[in-house]
């Protein structure tokens, strides 16, 4: 279990006073997370504890996450996780003023083992409920680090979502661009399987390709100079394969620059999408005194891509924003800020709010079909 509490992102000092505090839960995919946010006196965020139990060795075994194993695990833990959270933030029950709980996107078994739990503890302690999106905890994150304001653009990218939002304010979004196939975290994480590396696909990859040569590969820059804004990785990932096979068997050289070219290709192409956005931000808000790109999610985590998406920024004139890599990925902090934001705002949930599978921010665009797999993206 790693614990990022009590410390972190704008803690400050635990002695002044707090406004509203909020527990939030987060169990969306394979991490148990729980965490405990509030203000400080001057309204800036305070995490008071983070704390995540990864189940990567859970899933190991057999490649990827397995959502009957995740749901019983984050049974198994919750209650630990939680008490943990609240002990860290030197805190009880009895001194928050609501509970926030990630109600999807993601697996249900596994939402539905936080919502009950979240929906639980408001109850018995006549406390208010939140339900959080869990892209919208990713998108609110650079006001938790940074206390930017409205508006603001956002890069979500992770492993389930590669999407640009307008961030216009509290529960209002606009999706720019999605993928239409795979999310580069996905890409990434079956980059790593075909060339036999290591679980956490991202992070492997990236260390791989540290030692590779990202021009040895010619692979395609998907959507590259496309006036639309979404992306596509499912043919970059086929490329990866084709030209693994054609210097087959791969020698650990062999690898290093698969994984440095297929990197350089995925950054090359976020990179090309983000200008573009950065011009139509810039075009739709010319008067902005800081104009502001985030990026969030878990593969903002990568420093080759944080580093073309400073380029990019730079020459736009932008700020670009990068959470702590310990917030980059799925945590409980962003949802407990959420669910403070939410609190704040009166916008709060009742015990019957449902978990959803699938639950896009922006939910007056179409969901786009993408051509290489059949289904919604959201």
């Amino acid at each position: 279990m790693e614990g990022h509490g009590p410390g972190g992102v704008g803690t400050g000092n635990r002695n002044r006073p707090l406004s509203a505090l909020i527990l939030g839960i987060e169990t969306s995919c394979d991490e148990t997370a729980a965490s405990v946010v509030g203000r400080d006196a001057d309204g800036r965020p305070l995490i008071l504890s983070n704390v995540v139990l990864s189940q990567v060795a859970e899933h190991a075994a057999f490649g990827g996450v397995v959502p009957e194993i995740a749901a019983r695990a984050h049974v198994e833990a919750i209650t630990g996780v939680v008490e943990a959270a609240l002990a860290d933030a030197g805190t009880g029950l009895g001194d928050l003023s609501a509970v926030a709980a990630t109600l999807g996107p993601g697996l249900v078994g596994g939402l539905i083992v936080g919502a009950m739990t979240g929906k639980a503890l408001a109850a018995a302690r006549g406390l208010a409920f939140v339900g959080v999106n869990h892209l919208e905890g990713h998108a609110l994150t650079p006001r938790l680090t940074d206390g930017i304001a409205y508006p603001y653009l956002v890069l979500l990218v992770s492993g389930g979502h590669t999407q640009i939002l307008l961030v216009r304010g509290l529960g209002h979004y606009e999706r720019w661009g999605t993928t239409i196939d795979d999310a580069l975290g996905e890409a990434f994480d079956k980059t790593a399987k075909l060339l036999g590396l290591p679980e956490q696909g991202g992070a492997a990859v990236e260390k791989f390709a540290r030692g590779g040569d990202p021009k040895r590969f010619a692979l395609p820059r998907p959507m590259k100079g496309e006036k639309r804004l979404d992306f596509s990785f499912s043919g970059l990932k086929t490329a990866v394969r084709q030209a693994a096979q054609a210097v087959m068997p791969l020698a650990d050289q062999d690898v290093a620059d698969l994984c440095a070219s297929f990197q350089a290709a995925a950054a090359d192409s976020l990179a090309d999408r983000i200008a573009r956005a950065l011009a139509r931000f810039g075009a739709e808000f010319p008067n902005l005194a800081e104009p502001v790109l985030a990026v969030a999610g878990g593969v903002a985590a990568n420093a080759a891509i944080r580093l073309r998406l400073e380029e990019a920024c730079r020459t736009a004139g932008v700020r670009l924003i990068a959470p702590p890599l310990k917030l980059c990925g799925d945590n409980a902090a962003m949802i407990a800020y959420a669910g403070l934001e939410r609190f704040e705002a009166g916008r709060l949930d009742g015990m019957d709010a449902p978990v959803r599978s699938r639950w896009p921010l922006d939910e007056t665009v179409a969901p786009l079909i993408g051509f290489g797999r059949r289904g919604a993206k959201a």
